[in-house]
């Protein structure tokens, strides 16, 4: 599966995703002077409001066009085309943020090792992402959706939702402490009235709809609309039933 991002429409109708990622920033709380990285930066935006605060961030993402934008966008800032599941920082950094990015990482022991390579004994770690749970309905509904058209063995879901306690148990095999891990639902609003949930799986399900037909990728999102529009279609938008893990821990 290989996931392609359109960062123009990204930053468009996905804003949400840097929004939401704003709070997260009072959490890591960034102090002048610190080298910071943003695991999973995308086209940046988070990066540059850590910056902001005086941190000399360097941002990684295994996206070439997210990078490339990211560079436009923020020249002032270094930015590396890098795989999040086994980069290692030279030299290590104070503190490593990461916002919506590290349940696209499928080898999340390897993530998880190269966070801790890429730390300093006692650099702390800030990241949320999606938690077990997270987009039940799309998880639940793509296999059936699928099999609908007779192309079962074609899909490939390409996220790891884990529980809090697993995640938590992964953080400390790899060498972290973990302050605390919470687990909540974030219902999220789309932009886009009726098309917003076509927009939303173009984007975010886009590696899966690659090995679909123009006809069977147009098949499959109808089929999705129409069984989810009665429980996620709300007052006029469609509303996403996100379930996000916040975890803070620091490198032992």
């Amino acid at each position: 599966m290989n996931q392609l991002w359109h960062t123009g429409t990204y930053d468009k109708d996905m804003a949400f995703v840097s929004q939401f990622g704003e709070s997260l920033i009072d959490l890591l709380q960034p102090r002048p002077g610190e080298q910071i990285i943003d695991w999973g930066c995308g086209t940046g935006d988070l990066a540059a409001t850590i910056a902001s605060h005086g941190a000399v961030v360097t941002g990684i993402d295994a996206s070439a066009e997210m990078i490339r934008t990211a560079r436009s966008k923020h020249p002032e800032l270094t930015f590396i085309e890098a795989d999040g599941q086994n980069y290692v920082a030279e030299p290590a950094a104070d503190a490593i943020f990461s916002n919506a990015a590290l349940h696209w990482l499928l080898d999340a022991d390897g993530a998880a090792a190269s966070m801790a390579a890429s730390l300093r004994p006692g650099g702390r770690l800030v990241a949320e992402f999606g938690a077990l749970g997270n987009i039940a309905s799309i998880v639940a509904g793509l296999p059936r959706a699928f099999a609908a058209i007779g192309q079962s063995d074609n899909l490939r879901l390409p996220w790891y939702f884990p529980s809090t306690g697993q995640y938590a148990s992964l953080l400390e095999r790899h060498g972290f402490t973990v302050d605390f891990a919470l687990c909540f639902d974030r219902p999220t609003p789309l932009e886009g009235a009726e098309q917003g949930f076509a927009t939303w799986l173009n984007i975010f399900a886009n590696g899966i709809l690659t090995a679909l037909s123009p006809a069977e990728r147009a098949e499959v999102t109808s089929w999705m609309e129409e069984e989810l529009k009665p429980t996620l279609f709300q007052e006029g938008r469609w509303v996403m039933d996100y379930r996000r893990i916040r975890v803070a821990a620091y490198k032992r």
